[in-house]
């Protein structure tokens, strides 16, 4: 039997994926509230795909639960924000999650983290937790590192399809470990040792941030003299080895703004490149916000009550909205004692900020500068109804001539 500890956007997927595929599993949740929501029949979050999976985990015989679980297997799946300060992995979470398993693990049993750590956690936290409170890794409980590689929006197939890395001190329980992620995955699953686990999951973000940053900063260099970034990117991807990824309005979500900070935090002085990385993806909001600025100047716009963000989320078709460019924009103007800007995205429906709106056509009658923050494809359906506005694309997606763009 599999505990999955954590229902939230990762482990609450796995748990489903497993149990659809004859795994007997429980799901363990803090939250109450939570719990009783899955026992109803709902999900907590919105995902393509992840309704008719719950339905084949129910017939599956999942479980929900605030209770840790006796099992053969837990799969630890909890949050592990940084440090703001030391910009070090916070792993508080995890060691409280392992703390509640051995209470109630059996001899054996094998703990796998999924959670994103910084290569070495689990040496440096981890095994001096579990070896305090007096069990014997190797013997009284097993150590496995199987990080995610999942992104909101396409969940339920990156799950199926995606290869994926077990890292762990026995190979034997790491072939263990690869034969219950083969149970759904169809991916290519490689074992290795648990540090070079954590350090590839950490990497491929890092990889994606430093790319990200570098398409943002040739925005800036072309806003600054006169260029259309777009179309120098065009013209560069014709090489056979360029792939050059289009600039945005910033960087959000749980991974690619934070995995990389583990490194930082970690490597201070080897970092260079990542750190501005992150630098520069974290100032994209506040570029947003200078462009909006700077277009009203130019259209003789005086009122900013007129102007709009489409979008809350962190990135298109989801209900993600953790750290997301919109809400960091929103938080820098308040810095400035601003009144803020209107807000709409379709996807949210509870109150995030101040003046948002849940109707798209009172959104736009409210607004004269619209700002496209995120791609969502309503917009894009859309986009006769922006005939009239003054457009702010940070997406290089409206067709309509006149538009404003990073």
């Amino acid at each position: 039997m599999v505990n999955v500890i954590g229902l939230g956007y990762i482990g609450l997927p796995t748990a489903l994926m497993m149990a659809s595929h004859c795994i007997e599993v429980v799901g363990t949740n803090h939250s109450q509230g939570k719990v009783d929501m899955l026992k109803s029949g709902k999900t907590t979050f919105q995902e393509a795909g992840l309704d008719e999976l719950f339905r084949a985990a129910i017939e599956g015989g999942i479980r929900f639960t605030t209770e840790y679980q006796v099992a053969d297997v837990y799969i630890v799946s909890v949050q592990t924000p940084y440090d703001e300060f030391t910009k070090k992995v916070d792993m508080s979470y995890v060691n409280a999650a392992i703390g509640d398993v051995l209470k109630v693990a059996p001899k054996g049993a094998v703990i796998v983290v999924e959670s994103t750590i910084s290569p070495g956690s689990i040496d440096r936290y981890v095994r001096p937790y579990i070896e305090k409170k007096g069990f014997k890794i190797g013997e009284d409980v097993h150590l496995v590192h199987a990080p995610e590689r999942i992104i909101p929006g396409n969940m339920v197939h990156e799950l199926l399809h995606n290869n994926r890395t077990i890292g762990a001190d026995d190979p034997a329980i790491g072939e263990k470990i690869k034969a219950l992620y083969a149970s759904f995955c169809q991916g290519e699953i490689v074992v290795t040792d648990i540090k070079t686990a954590e350090m590839t999951k950490v990497v491929e973000n890092t990889f994606r941030c430093v790319n990200i940053a570098f398409a943002n900063e040739l925005a800036k260099i072309c806003r600054h003299d006169g260029m259309d970034v777009y179309e120098v990117i065009k013209i560069c991807n014709m090489h056979p080895r360029v792939n050059i990824l289009n600039p945005g309005p910033g960087v959000g979500g749980h991974c690619i703004p934070v995995d990389p900070w583990f490194l930082v935090g970690d490597y201070p002085s080897l970092t260079k490149v990542i750190g501005e990385s992150l630098k520069v993806n974290a100032s994209m909001p506040e570029f947003v916000l200078q462009r909006v600025y700077e277009i009203m100047q130019e259209k003789g716009m005086t009122d900013p009550k007129r102007v709009g963000l489409y979008g809350l989320t962190f990135k298109e078709n989801v209900d993600d909205y953790r750290d997301s460019p919109t809400l960091q924009l929103l938080e820098y103007q308040k810095k400035h004692l601003a009144e803020p800007l209107k807000v709409y995205d379709p996807f949210i429906e509870k109150d995030l900020a101040e003046n948002q709106y849940h109707d798209l056509d009172a959104f736009l009658t409210d607004v004269d500068l619209v700002v496209i923050m995120v791609k969502h494809n309503e917009i894009k359906e859309n986009m006769e109804k922006l005939t009239r506005k003054v457009v702010l694309d940070c997406h290089n997606i409206c067709p309509l001539p006149g538009t404003y763009r990073l």
